[in-house]
């Protein structure tokens, strides 16, 4: 391999440690870097800089934000009393994108792994406690992973807000739209047919 100059080096090195950027990948975007013009280069790091600056999580829902409470928590227009629990802040685009739902989030950041230490005490749960033990929230929507983990958390969660009176519902799963049936695996395929609804 060959040998860059230090400030390239470590540019490599910091860039390798994104994710889903291998060696190849961060040297690429370093060699980028270096031919872009001055402008260009510091943009970019002041862009980093200002994301770190600026943005931290909302205090009633955890996303990411540049505003306290976020713009779904403080919007007139959505029903508060409707709250959908995401595993991380970029499941919210998913759900945007549908246009159909009118609700507020919580965002979890991660699901409970024993594998890999992580327990409830982990997540963001209490305070999603905490807003329906105020009496604020009629109907808790899980729209976690269907994963070991996902599947794990909406259990935990289902359990934890049935206590407090809430309606819990988890979203349905099944086989995508324009797939066949064929490849389908059979956890898709069990939580298609439990899934069923009448025509």
């Amino acid at each position: 391999m060959s040998k860059f100059a230090e400030p390239m080096s470590r540019l490599i090195d910091e860039l390798k440690k994104l994710p889903g950027v291998g060696s190849k990948s961060a040297q690429r975007l370093a060699f980028h870097i270096l031919r872009s013009s001055d402008e260009d280069a510091e943009a970019l790091a002041a862009a980093v800089r200002d994301v770190k600056a600026s943005l931290r999580l909302c205090s009633v829902c955890n996303n990411i934000t540049d505003v306290d409470p976020c713009v779904y928590c403080t919007s007139a227009t959505r029903n508060q009393r409707l709250v959908c629990v995401v595993e991380e802040p970029t499941n919210i685009a998913a759900i945007e994108k549908t246009k159909h739902f009118n609700g507020v989030f919580h965002v979890l950041h991660g699901t409970i792994s024993p594998l890999h230490g992580i327990g409830p005490e982990q997540l963001r749960i209490s305070n999603l406690i905490a807003r329906v033990d105020a009496g604020n929230v009629d109907e808790v929507i899980v729209a976690t992973n269907p994963t070991v983990e996902g599947e794990a958390t909406a259990t935990y969660l289902s359990q934890q807000l049935k206590r407090a009176g809430v309606k819990v519902t988890r979203i349905a799963m099944g086989i995508p739209v324009g797939s066949d049936i064929e490849y389908t695996d059979e956890i898709t395929m069990l939580k298609a047919m439990e899934g069923r609804r009448e025509l």
